[in-house]
């Protein structure tokens, strides 16, 4: 075997790799039914608001004194994600998600 450690055999993949643009067929959007490239990128999470609701009431209840007033989660016990890809249409920019397996890391080629 080579250096390249598949997970084989522990019901994930550690790593994979994933094109960068693909063949997609879009039904019934601004493109008449056809296969068209779409580009293909992670899906990151955006930066949190600082007066979403949850947010506003949770520095609320931190202020003042007492110290931490929820609790903290330290007991991880994944190492792997469910990776969500981003696909958007060349011709139209129509926008979709694509969640792919657990896995520890996905690369994106071409």
């Amino acid at each position: 075997g080579g250096s390249l450690d598949h997970g084989v055999g522990i019901g994930y993949s550690t790593w994979r790799t994933y094109p960068n643009h693909k063949k997609y067929f879009l039904q019934g959007q601004a493109v008449p039914q056809a296969h068209v490239v779409i580009k293909v990128t992670h899906y990151k999470i955006g930066k949190a608001r600082l007066f979403a609701q949850g947010k506003r009431r949770y520095d609320r209840k931190q202020s003042g004194f007492g110290g931490q007033t929820k609790p903290i989660f330290y007991k991880k016990a994944k190492t792997t994600k469910k990776i969500t890809l981003r696909l958007e249409c060349t011709v139209c920019k129509y926008k979709m998600q694509f969640k792919l397996k657990a896995m520890q890391a996905l690369r994106t080629w071409w």
